[in-house]
């Protein structure tokens, strides 16, 4: 069972606010020392990241297109547990969709699985009494849903916060702050910079999120909003586990496994490396923009998917790091790479030289590749056996030629194979959740502690 006070943000829309608010209240209640944790609704790693910045523990995803919604609410509690205020940071629209799907992977449903209050942030710049009439609709289109407040973004003056909170009283909606305009500055580093400014602990970073902190403490009323949390209902599920069934293997000892990252963090999802250290593995954080090495006595390499693509020219500046990598993988030692991990290995970007693993070139064109796929595997390899389908998500503006190698990782429906198996490498665009992989981490455990094969 778990009763951690917990809100989900969301908003009517895109654009409102609700993730410089998500920041800004995780810090204002971090800096009353109170253990807070922060979730992000969907794929997106980069929110995740900046979440955790703000809590002082990781950011985790709750996507229910990635994970299963049956996972949900179990990946919350593990996630929450210790804390006394979690927050949920929504995605798009309250009721939104990407796939068309809004019963089950909305933020909506999200909260419905958490049994959590939900508080609508409303930029308000361009509307007065309507408000009201938006709520009331937003709080009476679902009966599940319990829509416990609002707050209140871009409000022009004094006089329009009172016509607002008027409004809002008459359909008994209360209201948690109003911020004016100017009260939530694009402090951030910019977006192209992904995951990495949290990862790196960039003080840009640090310092931003200290700043939305201080604008939410002075404007939401941050008692009322605990209140409101601390009345969630307990979930009666238990927590998720990254515990194998049959329990870690110790023969052949605690293999050292690389992770992408730097000194904050990784660019993989946090259940990653718990789920490599529960299946026996040493896990060890590298930084691939600014580490000349693996850690040492390394035996697998892992580059999640928050490695961001605009680091092209840092990677491929790092040469002796690259060579250790073409080294490693070589030596048939399992490499698992994804997002732009899979550039990393190719054999160049844009013209410049990467690792050199994969016999294929990358380009950068105008324009991103978003969305899920329903992704089978072509070839058995650490991720995967072959013809066991999972759900990804890819997001990448360069594409490689060729697509797949002579053994492709993955195949799907309107499309042509995509990604590389070769020797242990496991290389694609496509990026799975392994809380939903069945097995990955002790199979790349597993082949982490087999003797090195001759250099290829």
């Amino acid at each position: 069972m778990t009763d951690v006070p917990r809100v989900v943000l969301s908003a009517p829309s895109s654009g409102h606010g609700t993730g410089a608010l998500s920041l800004g209240l995780l810090a204002a209640l971090a800096d009353r020392e109170l253990p807070v944790a922060g979730f992000k609704v969907g794929p997106d790693q980069v929110d995740a990241a900046y979440l955790g910045l703000a809590a002082g523990r990781p950011g985790r995803t709750l996507d229910p297109r990635l994970v299963g919604p049956e996972r949900i609410a179990p990946l919350f509690a593990h996630g929450a547990a210790g804390a006394g205020f979690a927050l949920v940071q929504g995605t798009m629209g309250l009721y939104d969709s990407v796939a068309g799907r809004p019963e089950s992977e909305s933020t909506a449903a999200v909260a419905t699985a958490l049994r959590s209050p939900v508080v609508l942030v409303v930029d308000v710049a361009a509307m007065g009494q309507s408000v009201a009439a938006l709520v009331h609709g937003f709080r009476a289109y679902d009966e599940q849903l319990w829509l416990g407040g609002v707050i209140l973004n871009r409000v022009a003056s004094p006089r329009h916060e009172e016509l607002l909170r008027e409004a809002l009283d008459d359909v008994g909606v209360p209201v948690y702050g109003a911020l004016r305009r100017h009260e939530l500055p694009p402090v951030l580093p910019a977006r192209r910079h992904g995951a990495a400014p949290v990862v790196r602990g960039d003080v840009e970073a640090e310092r931003g999120v200290r700043r939305l902190g201080e604008a939410v403490a002075a404007t939401v009323d941050l008692d009322r909003l605990l209140t409101l949390a601390r009345s969630a209902p307990a979930l009666t599920v238990g927590p998720w586990s990254a515990e194998p069934a049959d329990g870690p293997s110790e023969v052949g000892g605690r293999p050292v496994v690389a992770l992408a990252g730097g000194p904050a963090g990784s660019y993989s999802h946090p259940e990653t490396v718990e789920l490599l250290r529960a299946a026996g593995a040493e896990v060890i954080t590298f930084d691939p923009l600014h580490d000349e090495a693996l850690p040492a006595g390394a035996r697998a390499l892992v580059v999640g998917g928050g490695l961001p693509e605009a680091y092209a020219e840092q990677l491929s500046a790092n040469r002796r790091l690259c060579i250790a990598v073409a080294e490693l993988a070589r030596s048939g030692r399992p490499v698992v790479a994804e997002g732009a991990g899979l550039l990393w290995l190719a054999r160049e970007l844009d013209g410049l030289p990467m690792c050199g693993v994969l016999d294929a070139v990358g380009t950068v064109r105008d324009g991103l590749v978003v969305g899920y796929r329903e992704a089978t595997a072509v070839t058995d390899s650490v991720v995967a056996p072959a013809g066991v389908t999972v759900t990804g998500h890819k997001q990448h503006a360069a594409v490689l030629t060729p697509r797949a190698g002579d053994r492709p990782a993955w195949q799907w429906g309107g499309g042509t194979p995509e990604g590389f198996v070769h020797h242990g490498v496991h290389a694609s665009q496509l990026v799975p959740h392994w809380a939903a992989l069945p097995g990955v981490a002790e199979r790349l455990v597993a082949a982490a502690r087999t003797p090195a094969a001759a250099p290829a």
